[in-house]
């Protein structure tokens, strides 16, 4: 019984340390550097390209183009500056908690935005677009992966 009840504090305590080690890092980590103008024109170009190709295969009616046009709006990247890398390294440890909160409430609000705006384009959709639109959708995020998740 002895055994048992040291191996469960063990673990118990293993994890605790593994979860304040995530944390920590979590609270060090800077955000991600500025992407340069180039590579975000790259970006662009390349959701412009995915787009057309998904227009062109759900073969949208008139009636469609006002849902169609708002969802992709709803798809571009944030206007404005990114955080300041060198302004995120002079805060402090609990000035830097609160801003990464502030950033990730600002990302969730618009990946609610862009949840909406495709469930309302979704919806405009006739059920053979639906299969195309849902076929589409999962190869997007599975690029240079195989079956099981592997890269190419």
């Amino acid at each position: 019984m002895k055994s048992v009840r040291t191996s469960v504090k063990g673990l118990v305590l293993a994890g605790l340390l593994a979860s304040m080690g995530h944390a920590a890092m979590a609270q060090s980590a800077p955000p991600a550097p500025p992407m340069d103008h180039h590579g975000a024109a790259q970006m662009q170009e390349h959701m412009a390209k995915r787009q057309a190709e998904l227009k062109a295969k759900l073969k949208l009616t008139a009636a469609q183009e006002a849902g169609w046009t708002t969802f992709t709006a709803s798809m571009q990247p944030p206007a404005g500056p990114r955080p300041d890398r060198a302004a995120f390294e002079k805060l402090t440890t609990p000035e830097r908690i609160d801003k990464m909160r502030a950033l990730r409430a600002e990302r969730d609000a618009a990946m609610d935005k862009r949840a909406d705006a495709t469930k309302a384009f979704y919806a405009t959709l006739t059920p053979e677009q639906q299969k195309v639109f849902d076929a589409n959708a999962m190869q997007h995020g599975q690029r240079g992966h195989g079956p099981e998740g592997q890269h190419h």
